[in-house]
């Protein structure tokens, strides 16, 4: 009679465990992304198409997104929502690794469109914010100043990087785009966690002091933490790649638990309720 001898378990390695979480961060923040275009699409596309502005006011926590008689300002602020759905689904496509290996045609074209895209969105943002006049001494205009200018800087980089076919820096730029492209998405979920684990803590609405502070944190943070991956990634040192796929995973948690809360309250909005 031969006894089986089992065979031991490998222990997962420093960088598999990186890798692991950095998989799962984007499984994450891919759900996400396709829950908040279909809050975009379920909210802003009938108020927009049939010119029911002011049907935004639904949601307190837009700041200044329906003027009265501001027909071309309200045109413009429901374009740039609607660009931002583009955004949701067109970079969490394009951020896959998988389409990009198999299907590297439509990668390029699907690029493209996210770059013009995110490009219009910044500058778009930046009309309503200095052109519509609705108090740009704010400190949340100068943060949405700040995102839309690293916006136009790395879709710079990122397309001046694939046309040189450095496709390892062009890869890291695109990722840096992709994050700060999605700062509305980010602000909402930051937002309702702050206030899940803060109960309400310097929350006035949109002239709370927490959120004054995470409309510079909402690309800020996410930017952080990609550097601290990527480093963490290049190193050889396995403690790193471990703190760094620490930090990660607390992140993706609080994403997730973001991305629960938003998809409740944003069903809420869509379907008429006020917030």
């Amino acid at each position: 009679m031969t006894l089986a001898v089992p065979v031991p378990r490998k222990r997962l390695t420093p960088d598999q465990i990186l890798v692991r979480t950095a998989g799962v961060w984007l499984a994450v923040a891919l759900i996400g992304q396709w829950l908040f275009l279909a809050y975009i699409a379920g909210f802003y596309g009938p108020s927009t198409l049939t010119g029911d502005f002011e049907a935004w006011s639904r949601n307190r926590m837009l700041h200044n997104a329906y003027k009265a008689g501001d027909l071309i300002g309200n045109l413009t602020f429901g374009a740039h929502a609607l660009l931002a759905g583009v955004v949701a689904f067109g970079g969490a496509l394009q951020v896959m690794p998988q389409v990009r290996a198999r299907w590297p045609r439509f990668h390029r074209w699907n690029g493209r469109v996210f770059l013009i895209t995110v490009v219009s969105l910044s500058l778009t943002g930046l009309s309503l914010i200095w052109l519509r006049k609705p108090a740009p001494q704010e400190i949340a205009s100068w943060a949405i100043t700040g995102n839309a200018i690293l916006i136009l800087t790395f879709a710079a980089l990122a397309y001046r990087t694939a046309r040189g076919r450095d496709f390892v820096a062009h890869r890291r730029w695109a990722l840096r785009l992709y994050l700060v492209s999605n700062a509305q998405w980010f602000t909402r979920v930051g937002f309702v966690v702050w206030m899940l684990f803060s109960r309400g803590l310097g929350l006035k609405g949109v002239n709370g002091t927490a959120f004054l502070i995470w409309t510079f944190g909402c690309y800020l943070l996410p930017l952080a933490v990609l550097e601290l991956y990527l480093r963490a990634r290049d190193s050889r040192s396995g403690g790193f790649k471990l703190t760094a796929a620490w930090v990660l995973g607390v992140f993706t948690l609080l994403m997730l638990v973001g991305t629960v809360i938003f998809s409740f309250v944003s069903i809420t909005i869509a379907s008429g309720g006020t917030i």
